[in-house]
């Protein structure tokens, strides 16, 4: 079971960057896929970015070309590098597994001022 802490969210305002990092308490390496998740008021949690061991990639299509995600085995970490915010990229941020498993951590909250 690995535990996952993330953090880096904040207030922001439109335009500008964040960058969330995860840190997992055990090994990431067996986790073939891992991404970031998001979750807005009164919506439902989003897949927003994946990557898988092998360097692919996915991303949400809203965020596409403005968000990075990266990860270090070596250190079992996984990274959201945030560009050209929008006030609708608002959310609590989450990382996981994909598909995901039923250890969520706290989240990191991300406030896009408009």
């Amino acid at each position: 079971q690995v535990q996952l802490v993330e953090s880096g969210g904040g207030l922001v305002q439109a335009g500008g960057s964040l960058r969330l990092s995860c840190a997992a308490s055990g090994s990431i390496r067996d986790s073939r896929i891992m991404g970031w998740y998001r979750q807005a008021p009164g919506k439902q949690r989003e897949l927003v970015a994946w990557m898988s061991n092998g360097g692919n990639t996915y991303y949400l299509t809203s965020v596409k070309g403005r968000f990075t995600i990266s990860r270090d085995n070596a250190k079992n970490t996984v990274s959201l590098q945030m560009n050209s915010l929008k006030p609708e990229d608002t959310a609590v941020y989450y990382c996981n597994q994909v598909p995901s498993t039923n250890d969520w951590g706290q989240g990191t909250q991300v406030t896009v001022s408009s």
